[in-house]
């Protein structure tokens, strides 16, 4: 008695080819680099290309990441004002020049900008209306972006990468 095994394989055609490269093949180097240096180069390349694909997302909108950060910052006061001090701290990119960013954001309506009442050195910024629906327009898109990156990585990988990431940035004196 013979049983007759027939396999069905679907192929679902797609457009996406995944190539992971080397740090080395990248950049085309053929020095020979340490593990630490090859770290810091693949650090600041995913960086880069990761801030290249959100820039994608913003342009459209007329908006820097460093604005989008600052728009998301104060959709978190959830409708209280924020100093510009508060903004400064928990800005991603520590260099940004907070009222600079303000300013822009002022000229586009997407937030408002009142000197405190009980302390006239003190300004207090609140995102607009315009602001929150721009985000919420923004939301699904970011959230696909973060998706995109994620793809490649189990759930498990990902909470290890953080904690590795975390772990690498603290730097003890």
């Amino acid at each position: 008695m013979y049983i007759q095994i027939k396999r069905c394989v679907t192929f679902v055609p797609t457009n996406i080819v995944i190539t992971i490269m080397k740090i080395e093949e990248i950049i085309k180097s053929s020095v020979a680099m340490d593990d630490a240096k090859k770290v810091i180069l693949n650090l600041m390349y995913t960086q880069t290309v990761i801030a290249d694909k959100f820039n994608e997302i913003l342009k459209p909108h007329d908006l820097s990441s460093e604005q989008y950060n600052v728009l998301r910052i104060l959709r978190g006061q959830k409708g209280c004002p924020a100093n510009m001090c508060l903004i400064q701290e928990r800005m991603i990119a520590k260099n940004s020049n907070t009222t600079r960013l303000i300013d822009k954001l002022l000229l586009k309506d997407l937030v408002t900008r009142e000197v405190c009442p009980e302390n006239r050195r003190k300004i207090e910024v609140q995102i607009t209306t315009k602001g929150l629906e721009l985000l919420q327009e923004l939301d699904p898109k970011v959230l696909e972006h973060e998706k995109l990156f994620a793809t490649n990585l189990t759930s498990e990988e990902i909470e290890h990468l953080n904690t590795l990431l975390e772990k690498y940035r603290t730097i003890t004196e």
